[in-house]
């Protein structure tokens, strides 16, 4: 199963480092491209984390992935405004995951438009709430393993305390682990807060 980011960022933001590099320990690097990166992009600008990982990446476009022998009919789009649900038997229905490699906007934008338009290709909704990058291709993973999106185990906009005065709520849905927990990237949680100790100063 082949699992393409098109990325949608103008560079590789902690954030999206962090995620994308979940992700490639998730599927496998073998598994993942990583497409539209800014022309002119060497291996130069790609994050060390990422290299290590063995991310495989292109400034060309999703469509330069996809082999001309492929219908159209065998891309799936991951889209929030797709009528349907992805569901186990899609495995079967589908070659390819394409996914928006964006950190999401709250309130939703409908970034995943462009790729709508571009691709004209069946689309499958993760339920109705917005998940991480990383959360949508494990969402996505677990499905297309036999597992029905009603019977993830989620937690909605969880909030992350990390002392009794300092929390701060995330915007989206995360799948759940075992212990009951949001699944965050590694490293996302020292990430968070750091951004939340940041002071009106830090941003001028």
């Amino acid at each position: 199963m082949k699992y393409i980011i098109e990325h949608m960022e103008k560079g590789f933001s902690e954030w999206v480092i962090l995620e994308y590099a979940q992700i490639l320990r998730d599927v496998g690097f073998e598994n993942l491209i990583l497409t539209s990166l800014p022309q002119g992009t060497t291996q130069d600008d790609i994050p060390d984390k990422l290299t290590q990982l063995g991310l495989q990446w292109s400034t060309k476009d999703v469509t330069h992935f996809i082999p001309a022998s492929t219908p159209r009919s065998r891309l799936c789009l991951l889209d929030p405004k797709a009528e349907k649900d992805l569901e186990p038997s899609d495995k079967q229905a589908f070659d390819y995951f394409i996914f928006g490699g964006i950190l999401g906007s709250h309130p939703p934008k409908d970034r995943t438009g462009v790729l709508r338009e571009k691709l004209k290709c069946p689309g499958r909704r993760l339920g109705e709430l917005q998940m991480s990058t990383d959360t949508a291709v494990r969402a996505t993973k677990h499905i297309l393993d036999g597992t029905r999106m009603e019977n993830l185990k989620c937690i909605d906009y969880p909030e992350i305390r990390f002392n009794k005065h300092e929390a701060t709520e995330m915007p989206f849905r995360y799948i759940l682990d075992g212990n009951g927990r949001p699944i965050l990237p590694d490293g996302m949680l020292d990430l968070i807060k750091k951004d939340t100790e940041r002071t009106l100063d830090d941003f001028f």
